[in-house]
């Protein structure tokens, strides 16, 4: 007959274990577990395993679930918004370049540009020219 040896827990999840252990020695039966340390059960669950966690820690292996589901919706629900650019950096150009250059407001002014051998500081500035307030309402040059 074998016997199982039973894997040594890592360090985290055996110091979180011992606070779960103090936590219910000082706190009545059927008391709620804190945030705090539902909080930590989950990240040791993403770690080390949702069934290795729930046994160590002696808690309800779908409540634990349900809790690791909720923050994994929550953050591939933070990486799905897409980033607003607040900031254009343009690259100085090597030798002579060409490009159009097509800029919209929010107003629907348009403005189509084609550029040859243009520098950088020049596409930023007639950028910023374009965008400036009040410049949509024909006081552009």
């Amino acid at each position: 007959m074998t016997t199982r040896q039973t894997r040594k827990l890592p360090r985290r999840l055996n110091d979180l274990q011992r606070r779960f252990q103090q936590w219910r020695q000082s706190h009545q039966a059927r008391s709620r577990i804190p945030t705090t340390l539902w909080t930590a059960a989950v990240r040791m669950a993403d770690r080390y395993g949702l069934n290795r966690t729930a046994k160590a820690l002696r808690l309800d292996y779908y409540s634990l679930k349900r809790r690791l589901e909720a923050r994994t919706a929550v953050a591939l629900a933070d990486r799905s918004q897409p980033a607003v650019a607040t900031f254009l950096e343009l690259a100085p150009a090597v030798g002579p370049g060409e490009c159009t250059l097509e800029l919209e407001d929010s107003g629907g002014a348009k403005m189509r540009v084609h550029l040859k051998s243009f520098a950088a500081p020049d596409l930023a500035a007639l950028s910023r020219t374009f965008w400036t307030p009040g410049a949509s309402s024909g006081e552009r040059s």
